[in-house]
């Protein structure tokens, strides 16, 4: 695949409809999943000879990564519509992990200062 392909379909990839799912419809209540989306691609080229490898020196290549998380969804209920976010329980985790190492370090910190 050469790039300018690579790149028409990462542009295909990354549409609103990444970001907000398909509206779901129950009991009069809609409801519109929404992501957050990233994507990063590249790619590169070469020519030119390796006369000790024999080779002849040609290359080229190509990638794209895309990741989403769930972020909320909108909730249209009534003739009114408001945001209720997700709730990620990794990040709820990690955040209070690295919360409790800052609160020890400070602790044993202020108590070593505390003996002098």
């Amino acid at each position: 695949m050469d790039l300018p392909k690579m790149m028409d379909r990462a542009q295909e990839t990354m549409t609103v409809r990444r970001v907000y799912g398909d509206p779901v419809e129950r009991d009069g209540v809609v409801v519109i999943p929404a992501a957050a989306v990233q994507g990063g691609g590249g790619g590169g080229g070469g020519s030119g000879g390796d006369d000790d490898a024999g080779g002849h020196g040609e290359g080229s290549g190509a990638g794209w990564g895309m990741r989403a998380r769930p972020v909320g969804a909108w909730i249209v209920k009534d003739g009114s519509a408001y945001w209720e976010p997700a709730l990620d329980l990794s990040r709820i985790i990690i955040g209070a992990q690295v919360a409790t190492v800052v609160a020890l370090l400070t602790l044993r910190t202020w108590r070593r200062r505390r003996r002098r």
